[in-house]
């Protein structure tokens, strides 16, 4: 039976309807190739129903509520793109635009948790016009190779210090210190937890253990209880909450912070999801060796729609920005050629809703090392940049240490992008930037200058 289930199904079997929908025989895969590869990426996919929860309730959210709300449309988005794009591209709550969302909306602009979802609406539903007109997947091609992937990196270091942060390993110093952060040592149960946590973590991974991320989830949060750092609820039955789904004010931002820094503010999470996907969708597009010889993505468009989508339906979830991930690489290497290993990650996380009020005892020492992990895997590309080219290195440099350093992506991507136009016509090759990346350029220069421009128009 196993052999039957590997040999590619033909237009004259059973199976001819998945096999023409998806293209299974046209791309060398099978019905049981797609089942293993989907189950493969939704085992290391799984840890952010735990993880978004984490980080999102630092902006008041409620843990149990988001875990639902994680799975639920990371379980539709992932069905979609499918469907829709027939590629083995799996959605789910973005890790990078949720920190920015909680630390940088709610707790550093003051925010309610349903004005912050409304930015992430209304972003969304901006990048799902500029695919409609062909803008988005026409910047892609304008972006330099080079800044393509020191904005992977940036996110990868930017996710490992929001690691580090929240399993107690990294602080703000009290008083007026002479850094900005200081290392804590491991003398209490959450930071020891951490360490214990990242051990678990490594051993499984490098050990290639399936769903490895997910197993150091639930073992260092089973050792915390033990040590006190989280206890256990009156009731371990408790039914999903959907809390979150539509808690979203569209109009708040624009009350709370005025229209023009409303405006910079919408335009600037609009700039990170606009560009989080240009990394991911090369890549694995690429690994499933689908691109055209060119290195172009056939049918982007379509990938750009439920990408672009994801963001808008994960801020009216409540669960912040989906977007495509990286992790989708497992199920590659797997064999996954076709949506329908997409279509059954959605379907294992649209199961996966019945163990998510298991979220609120899983404590931030048991999430963090699995950050720290992703952190360190996305930010391996940067051997990948050319730092002995000033024109190319410089930028990337900016790019990649301005996100954590700011805590903000969309700083680093901003400083990377003007900072490479500028370099350019100081060197007179401005023949070299495409039309857009000026215009990208200006925009960001914009977004810098949002303060003095502010303060010119209240005046």
């Amino acid at each position: 039976m196993a052999d039957i289930d590997e040999r590619p199904i033909s237009s004259g079997s059973g199976g001819s309807g998945l096999d023409s929908y998806f293209k299974l025989t046209e791309r060398g895969t099978s019905v049981g190739t797609e089942v293993r590869a989907g189950i493969t990426t939704f085992l290391v996919m799984a840890y952010i129903i735990f993880v978004n929860p984490s980080i999102l309730s630092a902006a008041g959210l409620d843990p149990a509520a988001v875990a639902a709300g994680t799975a639920l449309v990371a379980g539709v988005l992932s069905i979609a793109m499918g469907l829709v794009a027939n590629y083995p591209l799996a959605l789910a709550a973005g890790l990078g635009i949720n920190g920015a969302l909680a630390f940088g909306l709610v707790l550093g602009q003051g925010l309610s948790p349903e004005g912050a979802m409304g930015v992430i609406v209304l972003e969304g539903l901006l990048v799902t016009v500029l695919v409609a007109i062909g803008l988005r997947e026409a910047i892609m091609d304008a972006v330099p190779l080079s800044l393509k992937r020191a904005i992977g990196v940036g996110i990868g270091l930017f996710i490992l210090f929001i690691g580090f942060v929240n399993g107690g390993l990294i602080r703000q110093p009290e008083g007026d210190g002479p850094v900005p952060v200081e290392f804590v040592f491991p003398n209490s149960a959450v930071a020891a937890l951490t360490l214990i946590g990242l051990a678990i973590t490594i051993l499984l991974y490098v050990r290639k253990v399936p769903g490895a991320l997910v197993i150091s989830i639930v073992v260092t949060a089973v050792i915390g209880l033990f040590m006190g750092v989280q206890e256990l609820p009156e009731s371990l039955v408790v039914a999903p909450s959907f809390a979150t789904l539509g808690a979203f004010d569209l109009g708040e931002v624009f009350l709370a912070l005025g229209f023009l820094t409303a405006i910079l503010t919408i335009f600037s999470f609009m700039l990170t999801d606009f560009f989080d996907t240009m990394g991911t969708a090369t890549a694995i597009v690429e690994q499933a060796d689908l691109t055209e010889e060119d290195g172009s993505i056939p049918d982007v468009g379509k990938l750009l729609l439920v990408d672009s989508l994801g963001a808008a339906a994960g801020g009216a979830g409540g669960v912040s920005s989906n977007t495509s991930y990286i992790e989708s690489a497992a199920g590659v290497a797997e064999g996954g050629k076709t949506g329908l290993t997409a279509v059954v990650v959605g379907v294992l996380f649209l199961a996966s809703i019945f163990i998510s009020p298991l979220a609120a005892i899983i404590p931030f020492s048991a999430t963090a090392p699995v950050l720290i992990l992703v952190g360190f895997l996305m930010s391996s590309l940067i051997m990948d940049i050319d730092f002995t080219d000033l024109e190319e290195g410089l930028p990337a440099l900016l790019a990649i240490v301005l996100m954590p350093l700011t805590f903000s992506i969309t700083v680093g991507i901003g400083a990377g992008f003007v900072t490479y136009t500028v370099i350019k016509l100081f060197k007179g090759k401005t023949g070299d930037v495409h039309p857009l990346m000026w215009l990208v350029a200006v925009a960001f220069v914009v977004y810098f200058a949002q303060s003095v421009l502010g303060t010119a128009v209240a005046a």
